[in-house]
């Protein structure tokens, strides 16, 4: 029972399993954690978990609807993204050191 959705999630997966990528999902969490703790009525402490998380988060900003909820899920789903992005990067560049591997 592999199918398209299967292999997708096995490369996520693969990705996320990566260092960097997680590396770069902890960095976040903790932005976001510590804009969240730092936000008051005035505060522009949430732009920084958004440039953190550019160009995902831009993009996903201007696609959900407004609101504090999407604005979350926008920097949540574009760290998510974007560290996915990067594992496949890394894993691209290390296989390309090896060429005759293939997997």
């Amino acid at each position: 029972m592999t199918g398209p959705g299967l292999s997708i999630l096995r490369g996520v997966r693969r990705a996320l399993g990566n260092l960097a990528a997680r590396v770069y999902l902890t960095a976040c969490a903790l932005l976001l954690g510590w804009a969240l703790l730092a936000a008051s009525g005035e505060s522009m402490a949430a732009v920084i978990p958004l440039f953190a998380t550019i160009p995902t988060s831009l993009v996903l900003l201007l696609v959900l609807p407004e609101g504090t909820t999407m604005f979350l899920l926008s920097i949540a789903l574009g760290a998510l993204i974007n560290a996915v992005v990067i594992g496949w990067c890394v894993r691209t560049l290390r296989r390309g050191s090896h060429p005759g591997t293939a997997s």
